[in-house]
């Protein structure tokens, strides 16, 4: 009881400020031939600075809907997001654009790296787009590289790799504009159980070292170690 009561006070000292990100009575609904299909229901949630938060579910519970929506990759039928001060409602297209190319970084199951180029291009390649020199653009893939582990890998392309190595690069691209926010989708879903935790203890590593926050969805139960918070989505509901 004293520790419950504990956690309480805690959280209530905590201002807007303290808060990454805030989700409000967020839902998402789907219109099919054969009906409406309620993806999210009334998902609220907050997320804090400085933190690794997991979100955990069965395939189709509605992870990778919600993720979309905090990306500003889709909108919610109803409900606030407010990422970093911003509603994301309020925000147009390019703005849109913008927040996600300069405070976001993806991490996918599937890695999505570019085949035809080695791995400090694929990192090089987003810092670019940024419109950043080139001089800057090589020095802080590398960088992002020698952080992940992989500074000696940098002219490998990715059928040269392993799987757990092509994450890693995709980690490397996804930290290298400095984004307030990661957001990886399954990023082990392709990996053995060693694989997997390394990719977890590179995550708890890149909150306590570099400073991001992280929102990882998976139903890998080691994700449970390196997790400052974990919401488990059902149906679309937090359970």
């Amino acid at each position: 009881m004293e520790e419950d009561l504990v956690l309480v006070r805690t959280e209530k000292e905590m201002t807007e400020s303290d808060f990454l990100l805030q989700v409000d009575n967020v839902s998402r609904t789907f219109q099919t031939p054969g009906g409406d299909v309620h993806a999210l229901q009334g998902i609220t949630m907050n997320i804090p600075r400085g933190s690794l938060v997991a979100l955990k579910g069965r395939s189709g519970s509605g992870k990778t809907t919600l993720l979309n929506i905090l990306g500003g990759l889709d909108h919610p039928t109803s409900g606030k997001v407010i990422f970093n001060g911003q509603w994301l409602g309020g925000l147009g297209n390019e703005a849109l654009t913008r927040l996600r190319r300069e405070q976001i970084g993806f991490v996918f199951q599937s890695f999505a790296l570019l085949s035809t180029f080695s791995a400090i291009e694929n990192v090089d390649f987003i810092l670019r787009l940024a419109g950043h020199s080139l001089d800057f653009c090589q020095k802080r893939a590398l960088q992002c590289l020698k952080v992940v582990g992989l500074a000696n890998r940098r002219n490998s392309r990715p059928d040269e790799l392993s799987g757990g190595q092509q994450q890693r690069i995709a980690i490397a691209r996804a930290i290298a504009n400095q984004p307030a926010l990661i957001l990886a989708d399954e990023p082990t879903g392709e990996l053995d159980t060693g694989t997997s935790r390394q990719i977890f203890c590179l995550f708890r590593r890149l909150v306590e070292e570099e400073g991001n926050s992280i929102l990882v969805t998976s139903h890998n139960p080691l994700v449970d170690e390196i997790a400052d918070q974990i919401f488990e989505i059902e149906d679309g509901r937090i359970k």
